[in-house]
């Protein structure tokens, strides 16, 4: 020892002196209440533990929350959230090889000691003091308490701020401080946890809260991570190791085998030398015999690593990435959670929330297989994609959602992978949403009805240029823009609606809406739900050509409208959660589908009276029918060149939409060849699986309602409709943009271009530009 360093490790001798004498005396007040003391450096010692608060508010420690989905009626967990990976779990669901290890190695005592290991304190005191290697000489109840002070530092304080890492950063430091104000603390606290718990209900505690390395926290999170298995299920040698690993996470992790000092190369060879000794404590005190000491000291550390990926990484594998994603962003966004989204999104990383979707995974997966089938990842030369999303009527209940990218949170060179959910709206995954066209028509037909004209009534297709003036629009108003409109397919002089809405005649819809009130038609489809997927920078337009679906609406609040078109005009929000409870298994308030009647119920009738003919033979959609017999209303909608192709369908059980088209770009499906057929067709080829899918699991649905005879009208002889590859047609210019042709720029493969893809896209071509067939 040098002069120089002497005195300080004489002053801290005295310091450690005095503390272990406390330490005894401590240990002397848990069996004795009056101890008379004589000395009065003792008095001293002993007054001054006395100030010290008696009792440690427990907080709860941040656990994982975890995202529920079904398959074959049961949950699977498809994501986890946490700050720290860690699940609580009963003392009964925890091994007894990993109490015993815990509790042989790091506390053998503390069973019949009281909250403090004497021995062990002053064993630590003394080796610390001279320098030699750190010493825990702590019991495990000293050890939560010090785990508990390390969990506060880091909930107390936000991650977010530089002030609030500071902080976190000094709180860290001065809980963990080898010094004898911080053990006198602990052994404070540790007394009066003590007072209040059960020896069992601190041992599962323990075990519950200690860290195993990286995020990994608490006995079941590190048995699933390192082992793949739950706590309960734990053999001796893979409890001893994570009780080895407890003595220094940081440098007995086993799961870094390229480590020179501590990978696989070597055995890992610092926590066996640590998992023997575990086996030895266990050993020693009998609880492992002779023969499982010889026979588990000579089996290897073999890790079986299950990576718990926090966010919604891990939900990819069950093709529901971009759902987990819609979850999350709801939670964030949904004040059930927390006053602020910062608090929203600590409940959901520290909350231990167990999270039970909607999801169904296997339609989620059959859904996935039809779009994947016909719509690749990546098309090269082109910037398209597919969606599909199906939702239940009544309930709003989400129960697929798909698309043909692969999900990627990370920015990617890989052009089939994306962050952006096309199902969505903007705020819910990032796309713009598409031009529907004529999906849209329904709610034209709706606005009909409720006028008080009738299905049979005829009207004129031969007009094909119009002029703004001559339509009116109570809400806005109207300007003086020509809007050109023409059909795919050659349509008779005049038809009825019935037979227009079946063979999807743009000239036709456009006289009903000479007929009718621009606001009226807007507030219709307003009324079921419907607006823009990016209201901020496409919002919705009140224009003629809104009449064929030149707005940019996202396929699930499509599916949802239609839905409610199938649910005597009753549209209910779409929801993701069924059900939350948190750590202690108690139920949380979940925000639930508000359901309102957005259309009169006769009205609806009459739509879906007309919607039931799309999907029949020489309807639009027929070729999508899987012709299982179930009653089925349908829209179609093509754009102009089918740079954007939909079908929405609902029974009175299931709605679904599907889009194919342009993420970005101008691509006309009509020519496009993909995967062996020209691209306006694949939306067929994937509903036909899809729907039969849906029908199957829903067990068909139920016949319609008949519309009151007054909204059919004069029934004129049947006459067969004109099979087409696709009547719908020209809308004319889309009501989006100020500049005709203007594009806006975007980040290629996110944000969108011309077709008004996803993202910060244009909304097609400018006020007077040329826009999509229907």
């Amino acid at each position: 020892m040098t002069s120089r360093s002497a005195p300080k490790v004489i002053g801290a001798l005295i310091g450690f002196v005095g503390l272990s004498v406390v330490a005894g005396l401590l240990a002397a007040m848990l069996v004795v209440p009056t101890l008379s003391v004589a000395s009065e450096g003792v008095v001293t010692a002993a007054d001054t533990f006395n100030a010290l608060p008696s009792y440690l508010k427990i907080t709860q420690p941040a656990q994982a929350s975890s995202i529920y989905a079904k398959q074959g009626g049961h949950d699977v967990k498809i994501a986890s959230f946490y700050v720290q990976n860690r699940t609580d779990v009963a003392l009964k669901d925890i091994s007894l090889s990993a109490t015993r290890s815990a509790v042989d190695t790091e506390d053998p005592r503390f069973y019949k000691e009281g909250a403090i290991d004497v021995q062990g304190t002053v064993r630590g005191v003394l080796s610390t003091t001279l320098g030699h290697d750190v010493q825990g000489g702590s019991s495990i109840t000293q050890q939560y308490v010090k785990n508990v002070l390390v969990q506060r530092c880091a909930q107390q304080y936000d991650p977010n701020t530089k002030e609030g890492q500071a902080s976190a950063t000094a709180c860290y430091k001065q809980v963990t401080a080898t010094t004898p104000a911080r053990k006198l603390r602990e052994m404070r606290y540790a007394i009066g946890v003590e007072k209040r718990y059960s020896k069992d209900d601190i041992l599962r505690s323990y075990l519950n809260i200690v860290g195993f390395g990286g995020t990994v926290y608490g006995i079941q999170a590190a048995s699933e991570y390192y082992f793949g298995v739950p706590a309960k299920n734990l053999s001796l040698v893979q409890a001893a190791t994570l009780t080895a690993i407890i003595n220094n996470p940081a440098n007995l992790r086993i799961d870094q085998p390229s480590s020179k000092e501590n990978g696989k190369a070597n055995g890992y060879a610092l926590t066996k030398a640590r998992r023997d000794y575990v086996l030895r404590s266990m050993h020693k005190v009998g609880d492992i015999t002779d023969a499982q000491l010889a026979l588990a000291t000579k089996t290897p550390i073999q890790p079986r690593i299950s990576p718990q990926t926090n966010g919604c990484g891990t939900a990819a594998r069950y093709d529901a990435g971009y759902f987990c994603k819609y979850v999350e962003l709801s939670i964030a966004a949904d004040p059930a959670f927390g006053k602020t989204q910062s608090d929203r999104l600590e409940t959901l990383t520290e909350g231990g929330l167990a999270i039970h979707t909607t999801l169904n995974l296997d339609l989620q997966k059959t859904s996935q297989n039809a779009v994947s089938a016909y719509m690749p990842k990546y098309v090269p030369g082109m910037n398209v994609g597919a969606a599909s999303t199906a939702v239940e009527p009544g309930t709003g209940r989400i129960v697929t959602m798909v698309q043909n990218t692969t999900f990627n949170e990370v920015r990617s060179s890989d052009p089939g992978s994306t962050s952006v959910n096309y199902n969505t709206d903007y705020d819910r995954g990032g796309s713009q949403g598409f031009q529907t066209g004529s999906s849209f028509k329904a709610f034209t037909l709706a606005a009909w009805l409720e006028a008080g004209h009738t299905l049979n009534e005829s009207v004129s297709t031969t007009e094909h240029n119009y002029v703004d003036s001559e339509f009116t629009n109570s809400c806005y108003g109207i300007g003086n823009d020509p809007w050109p409109v023409s059909n795919a397919d050659p349509a008779p002089a005049s038809m009825t609606v019935l037979a227009a809405t079946a063979d999807s005649v743009n000239t036709a819809f456009a006289q009903m809406g000479k007929k009718l009130d621009l606001c009226a038609i807007q507030n219709t489809a307003f009324g079921m739900g419907i607006h823009a997927a990016d209201a901020k920078s496409n919002p919705f337009i009140s224009v003629p050509p809104m009449i064929l679906g030149t707005n940019y609406i996202a396929p699930l609040t499509m599916a949802t409208a239609y839905a409610g078109m199938a649910n005597h005009g009753v549209v209910c929000t779409p929801i993701a959660i069924d059900s939350i409870t948190d750590a202690t298994g108690k139920s949380l308030p979940v925000s639930k589908t508000k359901c309102t009647q957005g259309m009169p119920q006769d009205v609806a009738a009459g739509v879906d009276y007309a919607l039931q003919n799309v999907l029949k033979p020489g309807g639009t959609g027929a070729s999508a029918n899987p012709g299982d017999g179930v009653p089925i209303i349908a829209k179609t909608g093509t754009t102009d060149a089918a740079v954007q192709n939909w079908l929405v369908t609902s029974t009175s059980r299931i709605a679904q939409a599907t889009w194919v088209g342009n993420i970005s770009g101008s691509v006309g499906f009509y020519k496009a060849y993909i995967n062996g057929q020209y691209g306006y067709s694949l939306k067929f080829s994937m509903d036909k699986i899809i729907i039969a899918a849906l029908n199957q699991a829903y067990k068909g649905g139920d016949a319609f309602p008949a519309p009151p005879q007054s909204e059919i009208g004069y029934v004129a002889p049947p006459k067969a409709a004109t099979p087409s590859k696709n009547s719908d047609g020209k809308s004319g210019r889309s009501g989006a943009g100020t500049t005709p042709g203007t594009t806006s720029v975007g980040n290629p493969g996110i944000t969108g271009g011309t077709s008004g893809g996803n993202g910060k896209g244009n909304g097609g071509g400018g006020k007077n530009g040329t826009a999509p067939k229907n």
